[in-house]
């Protein structure tokens, strides 16, 4: 087989039977192959452009209980061979892990929809340089805006082909296309930085170009001359566009593998009331165009759409086949990565359900506050929750938005927070993780 003749399902098969005839007991295995543009303008002229391109294949093999995985790019037959020779090798001289191995046969998804992933494929660089030339622009004519310090756009698409010594295949188009600037905004002497991105499986669903450059350029020009506040304890509300970041602190909370060490906040919470009564977490592989969406879960295992948090209260684990073997209960389709890669644990399109009312309503509920609008380096304990980030956003009183603030820690527990925790109604589906606008009462709040 000739690198002009190559085919990823006899290719994948052979190797497959290669590490079999090697002495593995069993094997999984993928090859993916990717390509896509980028542009970057400054000052409305081109400034850049770059194509990449990739393949690679990714083996793990097994004897018995021993596992080894290796990856190449070399996908002639002779590269092959030696990737096959390579792998079976490795795993005959590792320790072996009682917790390893591949799906039954009987436990493998059968159904696999299409999910709409595959994007507009390849788009015109002379599209994407105009686009971009016109988010800066917008930016730009943001009264207070001095420059755009950077603006790209771009799109991406990959395929993916799978198989495994059980039986499982599948294969995977996906594609993309995201136009994201950053703007500099200045005011007597003093300087900002703000930014705004969207990426979408089509370009139909994304943003105007002009719409995603005015977003930037009033971000940064709102950030102007911010104020320290005082220390003290108060509510906030984190702006949908970091609040995720709590989702993603639930996640990794209810991950098989940290429950089976011992190491997350949640690990005696299964069935327990978690959340406020009313709040629902929702997990969708099968949202079309969904940037997480997927037909089957990285162990070859069925998905669903299925409720984490259902009326506050925590309803599973997050169970690959590893983990939940640890923990001696059933895989549940939240294994990734996998095929020629040990399975890690993830979700697919994650989200907290809306609320009830805006975030407009949520201020004037709880009368004055921080709203937090950017967040960095967040801090916490995996083991008791404890939790600080540094923060810039506004303060508010009465509802209404007063100045904007930086230079500000927020710190508290994820147990306590979680429980008092308060979703607005302004929910989006941008990516794999979406929250609306959050509300957390008696915040310990780091100022002056």
């Amino acid at each position: 087989m000739t690198i002009e003749t190559f085919s990823p399902e006899s290719a994948l098969q052979s190797l497959i039977e290669s590490c079999l005839k090697a002495g593995a007991t069993d094997v999984d295995v993928a090859y993916g192959k990717s390509d896509g543009v980028s542009v970057d303008v400054r000052e409305g002229k081109l400034e850049g452009i770059e194509r990449s391109e990739a393949q690679g294949v990714a083996l793990r093999c097994f004897v018995g209980q021993q596992q080894a995985s290796v990856s190449g790019s070399d996908i002639s037959q002779d590269g092959l061979n030696t990737l096959a020779e390579r792998c079976v090798a490795m795993a005959k001289a590792v320790p072996a892990d009682p917790y390893c191995g591949l799906t039954p046969r009987s436990d493998l998804a059968t159904d696999l929809p299409n999910l709409d992933l595959t994007g507009d494929g390849e788009i015109d660089a002379d599209i994407l340089e105009r686009e971009a030339i016109e988010a800066e622009a917008a930016a730009l004519a943001v009264d207070g805006v001095k420059q755009v310090s950077s603006c790209g756009n771009g799109w991406s698409q990959s395929e993916r082909w799978i198989a495994a010594s059980n039986g499982f295949s599948a294969y995977k188009k996906s594609g993309s296309t995201g136009l994201g600037l950053a703007a500099i905004a200045e005011r007597d002497g003093a300087m900002e930085r703000d930014y705004a991105s969207r990426s979408a499986r089509r370009l139909e669903d994304r943003p105007s170009p002009a719409e995603i450059g005015r977003i930037a350029g009033e971000r940064t020009v709102a950030r102007l001359a911010p104020r320290q506040i005082r220390t003290q304890t108060a509510s906030v509300i984190y702006d949908r566009r970091v609040a995720s970041s709590l989702l993603g602190a639930f996640l990794g909370a209810i991950s098989g593998p940290s429950v089976a060490r011992g190491v997350s906040f949640l690990k005696d919470s299964l069935g327990e009331q978690v959340f406020t009564k009313g709040l629902n977490i929702i997990d969708d592989p099968f949202r079309a165009r969904g940037m997480g969406s997927r037909a089957h879960d990285g162990e070859g295992r069925p998905v669903q759409k299925a409720a984490l948090i259902d009326d506050g209260v925590l309803t599973r684990w997050l169970l690959n086949g590893a983990s939940a073997k640890q923990l001696k209960l059933t895989p549940n389709g939240y294994g990734s990565g996998g095929f020629g890669n040990t399975p890690g644990v993830g979700v697919s399109n994650a989200y907290i359900e809306a609320g009830t009312k805006t975030q407009e309503a949520l201020r004037q509920d709880v009368g004055k506050g921080l709203l937090v609008t950017d967040m960095f380096g967040p801090s916490i304990n995996p083991n008791t929750g404890d939790y600080s980030v540094g923060v810039a956003g506004f303060w508010f009183e009465n509802g209404e938005i007063q100045h904007p603030v930086s230079e500000v820690t927020i710190a508290g527990d994820l147990p306590s927070m979680f429980a008092r925790m308060v979703p607005a109604s302004d929910l989006e589906f941008r990516g794999s993780r979406d929250a609306p606008s959050i509300l957390i009462e008696d915040m310990s709040i780091a100022g002056e």
